[in-house]
Order: C-alpha cells, then structure tokens, then sequence
C-alpha cells in the first residue's frame, strides 16, 4: 500500500478534497480520537495546561483537548500548527476552540522559549522523514523540529507523538533527531506486530535538579524502549567513544551474531599498550 508522503507533499495531498473527507470520515475520527486519549495519558497531566497540536489539521485532537473534565484534569488551552491551508480552514469552519498557526515544522517551530506544557501530535511527523528539494534534507528538517520543539516546552514539560514509521531506519532517525535535540525518549508500541500497530514517541524536558531527562511514564512499561543519551554516561551525544572496550565488546557481539569468529575478551581487551623501546 502506498503511503501519501512518499509521493506529495502534505499541504498538497490534504488540498480542500482531502480535508473534508478526512474530517468527515467516521472510522477516521474514532481511530483519531483513541490515539489521542492514549497520548493524553502518556502525558499524564493533572491540571488544566496549555498544549502545543503539531500537525493539528482540521481540530480532531483539539475538539478533544478542550472537553477533558476536571476531573480529568481538564480542560486543556490548545495552539495547533499545520502545513495544510484546506485543513485549517476545515478546523475555522468548524468553530474550533484552539489559535490556529500555518506553519511547517521542518522549519522549526515558531513559539517564545517555554511556552507550553506539553505537546501532543497525532500521525504527522512522519512526513518529516521525506525532504521536499534537493536543497532540504530529512536529517535537517527533524533537526529544525525537534530542537524548535525541544526550546517551546516549559522544563519538566512532555510531548507525545504518535506517528507511522515507514520502517526500523526510519523509526531510529526520528528517535535519534528527538534525542540530540536533548530529549529523554521512550518509545511505546501499542498492539505490536499487528495491522493496528501504534507507536507513540514519548519525549521529555528535563528539570534542574532532576535525574536524566526521562520521567517514570515510561520506565517499567512493557514493549517500551528508553532511550537517553544523558544516561549512558558514555560521550555527551550517547554515543560509545570508538576504540573504547565497550565498543570493541558491541562489535565483537556484532560479529559473533553474524556467525563470525572472534577472539575471546579478557581483562586486557581494549587496555592500551605500553610504548616499549
């Protein structure tokens, strides 16, 4: 099946056609309005917030932030920015009650320094990973995002976003981008190895003072990865320093699930050697 990013670019493919039979589709609406309560509890927010929708479209989400009880902690104040000018005429027509923004969040996102709570978004940022010239580039729009995003949340704040990885490859670069920005990350798979597979990319602004940048949302879930680079007390990107005996040890597992031979490790792998004369 062919995915709609690989060929178009958002703002084309949800053009004034796209947009209504989106928001008018009941199946649509109902899987739209099940992510978003499962990101509402991903956030685990206890009191009325103020939230950033990236990639809000036509108010789906939104129409779902702003009727959360009390007593569920609501209701939460909304912002929602998209690249789609048909979706948020939609979401205008539709009297939603959040400040709608056009905008494209491979160009970064355009709020004042710790402006928002938390941050929600419901299967757009998939089309990050898709470069719309030659003069951009996947790696360079994520970047833009990510850290754009990473400046707009209030420290101690949290972003969920639900999105549909095209594969493994595609899944690490967008983790990876999330994690340089200087985010905690946990990834949560709803219904694994199924049709109705969800992944939601937990992210997390560390406090002063607080251990880490990842919150206890995700520790001690199943089917979660974490993933904070801050943690690993390795090199200040969480990358293993090359030449180091972790990293001869990771390549020589390598090797070894390749079937390969390797020499055995002692106490002196990766020490290094004495200059002799």
């Amino acid at each position: 099946m062919s995915r709609p990013e690989d060929s178009l670019l958002a703002d084309v493919h949800y053009d004034d056609t796209e947009a209504r039979k989106y928001t008018t589709s009941s199946r649509i609406q109902t899987i739209q309005a099940s992510m978003t309560r499962r990101a509402l509890e991903l956030l685990a927010l206890r009191s009325p917030s103020f939230i950033l929708d990236i990639g809000c479209g036509s108010g789906l989400s939104g129409e779902i932030l702003s009727d959360i009880p009390a007593s569920e902690g609501g209701p939460h104040l909304w912002v929602g920015m998209d690249i789609s000018p048909s979706m948020l005429d939609v979401a205008l027509q539709r009297d939603v009650e959040g400040d709608l923004f056009l905008a494209d969040i491979g160009q970064g996102v355009p709020f004042r320094a710790g402006s928002f709570d938390a941050a929600i978004s419901i299967s757009a940022i998939q089309w990050l990973c898709n470069a719309e010239s030659s003069e951009t580039s996947p790696a360079g729009r994520l970047a833009r995002f990510f850290n754009g995003l990473y400046a707009s949340l209030k420290r101690g704040g949290r972003a969920v976003c639900q999105f549909y990885p095209k594969n493994d490859e595609q899944k690490k670069m967008i983790t990876s981008a999330a994690v340089k920005a200087g985010f905690g990350a946990g990834l949560l798979e709803d219904d694994p190895e199924t049709k109705n597979a969800k992944i939601y990319l937990v992210l997390t602004v560390g406090d002063a003072g607080v251990k880490g940048d990842i919150t206890g949302v995700v520790e001690g879930m199943d089917g979660v990865d974490v993933l904070d680079s801050r943690r690993k007390g390795k090199t200040g990107r969480g990358e293993i320093k090359k030449g180091s005996k972790a990293w001869i040890l990771k390549k020589k597992d390598q090797m070894e699930k390749k079937g390969k031979v390797v020499k055995a490790s002692s106490k002196y792998t990766g020490r290094k050697r004495r200059i002799q004369f």
